[in-house]
């Protein structure tokens, strides 16, 4: 049997770069992006999990909500957001079988370690699914079946340009303000996607691996 991936967000920024690495250890690669898929849509995603039933990897990646005060979230930014950031991942992680030996991976934020105060309706959301995650991940091992959750920090995408434009700054601007003084580069991420697929890595499982660039304060 061909081993496929499935990389959800894959046409752009970090999805694009996971997608590009693991074209070379797969043999089928499905990507999708918005046009394709709107995890907000719970019908299209069960549209999605009936035609791709199995996969070998399946990469749960999504456009992130808007930054803003809690004061300012609406009822229906708070539906359209669980939704596409929980219960569309939930509904994929129960209709898409990952075959034994596979791998699931999950890009969310460093932002649920260190909560931003413009970024409740993110935080929250991600950080449900991701008590999922680590609850699903512990029957998967059983089938070595490995969970690893991603949490970029200032990564060079189109969604920071557009967070950083909004303050009147740009992406340079964001890398000249950390210590680093440089953001993510998204092909560290597909490299170490495609280095845990092709090197058949399952001894870590259920863990959150943040790529940060060592600015969060966090111990753990």
């Amino acid at each position: 049997m061909k081993k496929k991936a499935i990389v959800l967000a894959g046409t752009r920024g970090i999805g694009r770069a996971i997608a590009d690495g693991l074209r070379d250890v797969v043999e089928e690669t499905v990507v999708t992006g918005r046009s394709d898929l709107d995890t907000s849509d719970l019908e299209a995603v069960k549209r999605f999990a009936a035609l791709h039933p199995e996969t070998d990897v399946l990469v749960l990646n999504t456009g992130g909500p808007p930054a803003l005060p809690f004061d300012e979230i609406t009822e229906e930014l708070w539906t359209r957001y669980f939704h596409q950031l929980f219960l569309s991942f939930v509904l994929l992680l129960q209709r898409v079988h990952v075959r034994n030996g596979g791998h699931v991976i999950l890009i969310s934020s460093f932002h649920v370690r260190e909560p931003g105060p413009k970024m409740a309706l993110s935080n929250s959301l991600r950080l449900a699914f991701i008590s999922v995650f680590k609850t699903a991940s512990k029957t998967a091992m059983l089938r070595n079946v490995s969970f690893v959750n991603i949490a970029p920090g200032p990564t060079r995408t189109d969604r920071l340009a557009e967070l950083a434009a909004k303050s009147g700054r740009t992406i340079e601007d964001v890398a000249d303000g950390l210590p680093t003084k440089r953001v993510v580069d998204p092909a560290e991420i597909g490299a170490f996607v495609r280095f845990l697929v092709e090197k058949d890595i399952h001894a870590m499982s259920g863990v959150t691996i943040p790529f940060d660039m060592g600015i969060g304060d966090f111990v753990l």
